[in-house]
């Protein structure tokens, strides 16, 4: 029980104590996270806010990513959880930079999304989102509590994609030191961004995946290229050998995220499930963001998955219209390792949303 309360803390479990467990933290005022090595800057610049207060107070809070290079945020030696991870920069990072996590030696990535995305944050906007795994709160905090074993190593970096630094790049990663359970799943997340087309009008989210797992949550950046409703279409989960028919196979897009009836032209945003952006301004093509979060009721597969999700409208006919939609998808997992190469993430140029 004691592993499991490592894992993934719950209200009943909080009073135990945990005699081989401890909690180390990662910022720009502790970049090792080692015990009593916060606060330690010199605010040797006379122009630092702490000039005239010293050493200890709020010295180097955040810091700058430099154009087309890669930092390192945290580069943890043992076994442990990565169990919060806040994060704020301005919005032009929000696309721009990469966020890549690698567990224990892995040389390829098992999380490889751009910043905003992850966090829920698509098209390259800011918005708020109210859920349990990832919560946004104003202005642009980012916050994930997906817990994240790792054996051996656990290495964090983002990459700046640029052509111009990124100042005021602030971020915490809190973590427990502690053992592992042996059928604890590697945490994974790949971002995928496709446009529909009239023969062919399914986003692939997820393909190719190899390994025994369990598939955890969907985030969409949905961007409408026409007129009328846009999410007609079904969600499908192939599992362990499925073919051409899914062995989990949804209703609507809407009935997916957890709603009904077109969303009733509201937005929402809920524990588990969400929309909690849609935006159409003047000028503008409309704008949609949408969460599921499959916490109770996780997607197991033993083999392999994929996962897909249909564009369809309406014809005035009261026939389902395939639609030409651009479509950005984040597919969150756990699974054993190794875990299959992911595609080649799209170019700076290509993953902009304007």
């Amino acid at each position: 029980m004691n592993e499991i309360y490592l894992i993934s803390p719950g209200l009943g479990m909080l009073p135990l104590v945990q005699e081989s467990a401890e909690t180390r933290s990662i910022s720009a005022e502790n970049p090792t996270g080692e015990r009593g090595g916060g606060a330690r800057e010199l605010p040797a610049d006379p122009k630092n806010p702490a000039s005239e207060l010293g050493k200890g107070w709020k010295v180097r809070p955040c810091i700058t990513l430099e154009p087309e290079t890669t930092t390192t945020l945290a580069d943890i030696k043992g076994s442990g959880v990565v169990q919060h991870i806040w994060i704020t920069v301005d919005v032009k990072a929000y696309r721009d930079t990469v966020l890549r996590f690698y567990w224990d030696e892995e040389n390829s990535p098992s999380v490889e999304v751009p910043l905003g995305d992850f966090f829920c944050n698509g098209h390259g906007l800011r918005y708020n989102v109210n859920s349990l795994p990832i919560a946004v709160n104003p202005s642009g905090g980012f916050n994930c509590y997906f817990p994240m074993p790792f054996r051996k190593r656990a290495r964090i970096t983002i990459e700046n994609q640029r052509w111009e630094p990124i100042h005021g790049f602030f971020y915490q990663i809190t973590y427990s030191q502690s053992k592992v359970p042996e059928n604890a799943g590697y945490f994974h997340a790949q971002w995928r961004r496709s446009m529909t087309t009239r023969k062919y009008p399914e986003h692939i989210i997820l393909d190719g995946i190899k390994g025994q797992g369990h598939y955890v949550g969907t985030f969409l950046a949905w961007t409408q290229l026409s007129n009328g409703w846009w999410g007609e279409g079904e969600i499908k989960f192939f599992l362990d050998g499925d073919k051409e028919y899914p062995t989990i196979c949804g209703t609507g897009t809407e009935d997916y995220f957890g709603g009904a009836w077109g969303f009733g032209g509201e937005t929402y945003s809920t524990p588990f499930l969400g929309y909690p952006l849609y935006r159409k301004e003047p000028g503008e093509v409309p704008r949609h963001a949408l969460y599921r979060w499959h916490i109770f009721d996780p997607i197991r597969f033993k083999q392999e998955l994929k996962v897909t999700i249909q564009a369809l409208g309406w014809f005035p006919n009261a026939k389902y219209q395939p639609l030409t939609d651009d479509i950005a998808s984040v597919g969150y997992w756990y699974q054993t390792e190794p875990h299959a190469e992911f595609p080649e993430l799209p170019p700076l140029q290509e993953r902009w949303s304007r």
